[in-house]
């Protein structure tokens, strides 16, 4: 067995597998998690904030960057992932499979990472699109999972600090000398059991010193080798990969790049209104209600109810702002809107902006059919209870008669097709 996984080993050896790469191409993937985490926190928590968290209403784009940020990330932990693997690959060959509790460490932790990290950009990636193949709830196994790999990569990263403090800076160029392992094709078996077949200094590849049949030689490095990886064509290829990945969907959320938006769920620009649209009235079931000629806005704000016709609505003093709808599948879009002040139109209706607010919508069913503002965001003047978009009346699918519109929010909390405004007691 010893000498089957050596020989597997030895057929796997590449200048890219080695420390050096494996510490370059996890700092990358690290820092790819760790602002995925970040940013899906500070989403996790805007939707479902804890009772003393207050969040900024400035820049008004804010969501709109970290929830594009945090896919992007997300995206780019596909061809990092690929490559963190293909440089360790080796390391599965290794043996004995353990041979210390720090090892057992090192192993359980990278495969936990490994598979929570598949299953997390997997889903996420799936959620862009809107599509739940999976038998268990998004939201709450994506927020978990997160944890999961954090935590498997705080160990990871414990366990192979030396090596990775001996790897973090760029080793010497080798010397002309430097060889590397050939297999001649003898077949004996290594005459030490455990000590000499221990992983070299260079990741992945086995001592060689005390086999007395199978015997590697050492040859100067040539271009006779096409099978073996150049580490400057692997950085190209993991580079161009990711370059690829990200470029290739960032348009949905940074504009610059809408051009070569081939692959993301979401065009900008391409909806109705100018504006891409994630709920339908139809999946709402609001399209009867909406349009009903008796809707009303009903503020219970002041410790009494009063209630507005789009009418009356209209015939208040109207505010145009522009702000992003930023959603949390990574899409935004830049847009006008038009509409009551809501700190206007609650002050009208007797009650303090000071208060947080339960946005309830003439949705029946789903998860947003009723959201939380903080007061923040009731003091904001760019936040209005939205008429009209892009100069004209606001359509059916983007929230008409009236819809939620404010400043560093996620889309799913842009409450559309209002039906009541209430105040929270604390």
């Amino acid at each position: 067995m010893r000498r089957l996984m050596y020989e597997a080993r030895a057929q796997l050896a590449s200048p890219v597998r080695n420390p050096r790469m494996a510490t370059v191409i996890g700092r990358l993937l690290g820092l790819a998690f760790l602002v995925c985490f970040g940013t899906g926190l500070y989403s996790h928590f805007l939707q479902q904030p804890l009772p003393w968290m207050t969040f900024p209403t400035r820049p008004a784009g804010l969501y709109q960057v970290t929830q594009g940020t945090h896919i992007v990330a997300g995206i780019a932990c596909f061809p990092l992932l690929l490559a963190k693997l293909y440089v360790v690959f080796p390391q599965l060959f290794q043996y004995p499979p353990v041979t210390s509790f720090a090892n057992f460490l090192e192993r359980a932790s990278i495969a936990l990472f490994v598979g929570a990290s598949l299953v997390e950009i997997t889903i996420g990636l799936l959620n862009t699109y809107q599509w739940y193949p999976f038998p268990f709830p998004f939201k709450q196994v994506h927020f978990a999972l997160a944890f999961v790999i954090i935590g498997s990569l705080a160990v990871h990263i414990g366990v192979k600090l030396p090596l990775i403090s001996a790897n973090w800076r760029a080793a010497p160029v080798p010397a002309p000398e430097e060889r590397h392992p050939v297999d001649t094709g003898n077949v004996e078996t290594p005459t030490d059991a455990h000590a000499e077949n221990e992983p070299s200094a260079a990741e992945g590849l086995p001592r060689t010193r005390g086999l007395t049949g199978r015997v590697l030689s050492y040859i100067d490095r040539t271009p006779e080798l096409p099978a073996r990886t150049s580490r400057r064509g692997f950085l190209t290829t993991v580079a161009l990969s990711v370059a690829a990945v990200v470029g290739l969907t960032a348009g949905q959320t940074f504009a610059p790049l809408d051009g070569v938006n081939l692959f993301g769920p979401r065009k900008k620009g391409v909806g109705q209104q100018g504006v891409p649209v994630n709920r339908t009235s139809a999946q709402a079931k609001v399209s009867t209600t909406a349009l009903a000629a008796d809707w009303v806005l009903t503020l219970a704000v002041g410790g009494t109810e009063r209630s507005f016709s789009r009418a009356e609505l209209v015939a208040l003093p109207q505010t145009d702002v522009e702000l992003p709808i930023a959603c949390v599948e990574g899409w935004s879009q830049m847009a006008s809107w038009r509409g009551v002040r809501l700190r206007d139109l609650v002050d009208l209706a007797g009650g303090s902006p000071d208060a947080d607010l339960r946005l309830i919508s003439l949705e029946q069913r789903g998860g947003f059919k009723q959201t939380e503002m903080g007061s923040e965001y009731v003091r904001d003047s760019l936040t209005l209870v939205a008429l009209e978009l892009n100069g004209e009346t606001l359509d059916l699918e983007h929230g008409y008669p009236a819809r939620m519109i404010a400043p560093g929010r996620p889309g799913v909390l842009q409450t559309k097709w209002l039906s009541r405004i209430e105040a929270i007691k604390a």
